[in-house]
């Protein structure tokens, strides 16, 4: 009979404490949800705040995304938008220069049917320089005209020469000490209206030009030579 009451009162005794302890677990709970809602705080409000954050983080991404294809987009139309001014560049800068090139062709035939002076016979139409691939060599172009004389052709040589200064002393240089190794110092011409030339130069070193001589000597008779100098102005290539 003791045994049976004393261990009533052991179970008892579990279970007191056992509640006691329940009870303190409960009551902390409750003192911790007491405390976040004292602090305006609960697992709801959250939950709530942070679906709402990742709500905006989404919309910030899809709006990220819009930017980006339209800046790509902006970029696309720029890129057509150049490519479509350099073409626009590059037809009007090649009409331009068709347009020198036949104003000059006009000027040009112009020149050999009435020219300005009123002159007849062999003229010097053009002498151009132009600075050659390699040091101290240089192009020399020379456009021969019969002016107002077309009844026949006209045939001759031409002189040329070069007038400068050589190590500071005046030099007087000849066509065949001009030439290349492979270059020719004969110079004839047979046209009737006009013919042109392209001859490479090479300048002894140290050699500084001024003067460019050219006399135009006609074997035709009753055609008149024709002598002109011109100034050095050699221009790039």
């Amino acid at each position: 009979m003791k045994s049976r009451s004393h261990m009533l009162g052991t179970g008892l005794s579990l279970g007191f404490r056992t509640a006691i302890v329940v009870a303190g677990l409960v009551g902390g709970y409750l003192l911790f949800e007491f405390g976040r809602l004292q602090a305006d705080y609960n697992i709801v409000d959250a939950i709530a705040e942070k679906q709402a954050l990742y709500d905006e983080i989404a919309g910030l991404e899809d709006q990220i995304v819009t930017l980006k294809q339209e800046i790509a987009l902006l970029e696309t139309h720029r890129e057509i938008e150049r490519e479509a001014y350099q073409v626009v560049e590059a037809n009007l800068t090649d009409l331009e220069r068709k347009i020198q090139e036949q104003s000059d062709a006009i000027a040009f035939y112009r020149g050999i049917l009435s020219p300005k002076d009123g002159g007849r016979g062999l003229k010097v139409q053009d002498l151009k320089l132009t600075e050659g691939k390699d040091d101290r060599h240089y192009n020399v172009r020379l456009v021969l005209v019969q002016v107002m004389q077309h009844d026949r052709s006209v045939k001759g040589r031409v002189d040329f020469s070069l007038d400068g200064a050589l190590n500071g002393v005046a030099t007087t240089y000849k066509l065949e000490q001009l030439l290349p190794e492979d270059g020719s110092s004969s110079w004839p011409f047979a046209f009737r209206y006009f013919q042109d030339f392209d001859r490479e130069l090479v300048l002894p070193e140290g050699f500084k030009p001024e003067k460019i001589n050219v006399e135009v000597i006609s074997s035709t008779k009753s055609i008149s030579s024709v002598k002109q100098s011109f100034d050095w102005l050699a221009g790039s290539s």
